[in-house]
């Protein structure tokens, strides 16, 4: 008997948390009514450990960095691959993240850890139309969009009551958004976002 009971509480103190998390869904349009990929929703919570690092991969083919924005934990590494027939200098100046990867060649790899939270811009000295972004996150509540302009975060506390959206073409300081959400049931959030036109692509050969 004495067992039981604190076996019910621990039980019911379950059940409560879990009934104070819920499943955000955020379904990003653009002024025309287009779902947007790529564009990362990011809710903090206090007290929620943040995910494990892992490794991701970014590849230089075609003369794009693919995938175009990556959201990872932080303490994550990211290998940066070259798949072209060209030389590629990859460098950032964002505070949460400044390297250099000297010039490399086809086949070659060149692996950079990110130990601070934050938005890291990447670029490559050589081609100047080259872009990436990477969000590091110290959140477990943090994915970007799909083909559909949906993202879903799981088993998100109540507590929550705003998620940040980000895009690189979104126009807004910081290229970024405040959204208003209830965490108390589940949801899905409609996001309508004006976006800059992406520059040109072009280079030399």
């Amino acid at each position: 008997m004495h067992l039981v009971r604190p076996l019910l509480a621990l039980i019911a103190l379950c059940l409560a948390g879990a009934a104070q998390a819920a499943d955000l869904t955020v379904a990003i349009r653009d002024s025309a009514g287009r779902p947007v990929a790529d564009a990362v929703v990011i809710a903090d919570a206090a007290g929620r450990p943040a995910p494990a690092p892992g490794r991701f991969v970014i590849n230089q083919r075609d003369m794009q960095f693919v995938p175009y924005v990556l959201v990872i934990p932080v303490g994550s590494t990211v290998e940066f691959g070259n798949l072209d027939p060209y030389r590629h200098h990859v460098y950032s100046f964002s505070p949460a993240k400044k390297f250099e990867l000297k010039l490399f060649g086809q086949g070659e790899t060149r692996p950079v850890r990110f130990d601070r939270p934050g938005l890291v811009s990447i670029g490559c000295n050589i081609h100047d139309a080259m872009q990436a972004f990477i969000q590091v996150v110290d959140t477990p509540f943090a994915r970007k969009s799909d083909e559909t302009g949906r993202v879903t975060l799981r088993g998100v506390p109540a507590q929550v009551r705003q998620v940040r959206v980000y895009h690189p073409l979104l126009r807004a300081p910081g290229n970024q958004l405040v959204v208003a959400v209830d965490a108390s049931r589940d949801a899905t959030v409609p996001v309508t976002v004006r976006l800059r036109r992406p520059a040109p692509r072009h280079h030399d050969y």
